[in-house]
């Protein structure tokens, strides 16, 4: 149990997060600044800063701005020193407005958040097999971008083509097309058409090898969510991206989600309530992880497609007179609830 002498010489720490240096605040148990301190983002730096924490006192807790970027060194420092860590917010932009935005002031609001328990959320772990599931999916959008980008320049390439090139290749889809291009021989790449055969071969080729890559990154994804959670590979209509993405928002983690409401404000899946005198609404929410959002609008898409039960629920929500919009949000509530027990106790974990 915590006594009274303790509680009184507890502080509490707040850190504004940049990629060069961090700046913390610390205030005492009243909420009394004790002081401000810029450290590196360097294993050193992040002992000094904790070394500076506790020569105020036993420290309470930290917040950290930005776990899940600048500052994740040293939310996993911290952790691993045994000190709690919690996520804080970027500052009211009314409080910026009114008195104006420095490292010093960040770092304090950051304190102060911390100490009245606005904040609250528990950072994600970032040294497990979710982790490199991030990591794998931020490669693998990478080379899908790519991809789309390099056919779109094909596609503009074959409109200025000379007539016999446009009609070798017209009416061919993409991957068809990237292959037969990526066959082409060049005789003469000076010539007028030996240049366009030849800059189309180099775009088709690399079209090629970017979708033998993407191909490589999904076999590795699949083969880490069947090892995480492969009961989320049994449900209709989830595949290994939408599994990984909802595995990601949860992080490695997951227990810190204390109910699958919490899942489904996560995924922006939960309406928040705009209601104002006798009026009783509420409105959709536009924060959480997109990414997780439109893995549950993806999942839902393929059952109104394939499940009866869907496309029922779909028409008697439309009856009731709510948009096909509407009805699908109500949907990715379900979706959430749905898969949060198989996302917070998955079946196995990787060990490092």
């Amino acid at each position: 149990m915590t006594t009274m002498t303790e509680t009184s010489t507890a502080v509490t720490g707040g850190v504004d997060t940049h990629r060069d240096v961090h700046v913390a605040a610390v205030l005492d148990a009243r909420g009394g600044e004790l002081g401000v301190r810029q450290f590196p983002t360097t294993p050193a730096g992040y002992r000094q800063l904790l070394e500076w924490l506790g020569s105020f006192g036993p420290v309470d807790r930290v917040g950290v701005e930005g776990t899940g970027t600048y500052g994740k060194a040293l939310a996993r420092h911290l952790t691993a020193a045994g000190v709690a860590v919690v996520e804080v917010d970027r500052p009211n932009r009314q409080d910026r407005r009114r008195v104006g935005k420095t490292d010093t002031t960040d770092a304090i609001a950051a304190a102060r958040a911390t100490q009245a328990r606005k904040a609250t959320v528990v950072p994600k772990d970032a040294d497990g097999p979710v982790e490199q599931l991030r990591v794998l999916r931020v490669v693998r959008q990478s080379v899908r971008r790519e991809r789309v980008r390099v056919i779109n320049q094909l596609r503009a390439l074959i409109v200025t083509a000379p007539d016999e090139l446009r009609a070798d290749l017209s009416g061919r889809a993409a991957v068809g097309l990237c292959q037969h291009v990526a066959k082409y021989r060049v005789a003469d790449p000076t010539t007028p058409t030996g240049t366009i055969k030849y800059a189309l071969r180099s775009l088709g080729r690399r079209a090629e090898t970017l979708r033998s890559e993407a191909k490589t990154l999904d076999t590795m994804i699949r083969g880490l969510v069947e090892d995480i959670a492969p009961e989320l590979l049994d449900q209709p209509n989830v595949g290994p991206d939408t599994a990984s993405a909802l595995l990601v928002a949860a992080g490695d983690n997951p227990e810190r989600l204390h109910s699958e409401a919490a899942f489904a404000r996560l995924c922006a899946a939960a309406p928040l309530d705009a209601s104002s005198g006798l009026q009783q609404r509420h409105r959709l929410s536009r924060s959480g992880n997109r990414q997780a959002n439109a893995a549950l609008y993806r999942i839902i898409i393929g059952r109104m497609k394939h499940d009866p039960a869907t496309r029922a629920y779909i028409a008697r929500r439309r009856q009731d007179g709510k948009t096909k919009a509407e009805a699908i949000r109500c949907l990715k509530r379900f979706v959430a609830r749905q898969l949060y027990p198989l996302i917070v106790t998955p079946k196995h974990h990787l060990t490092n």
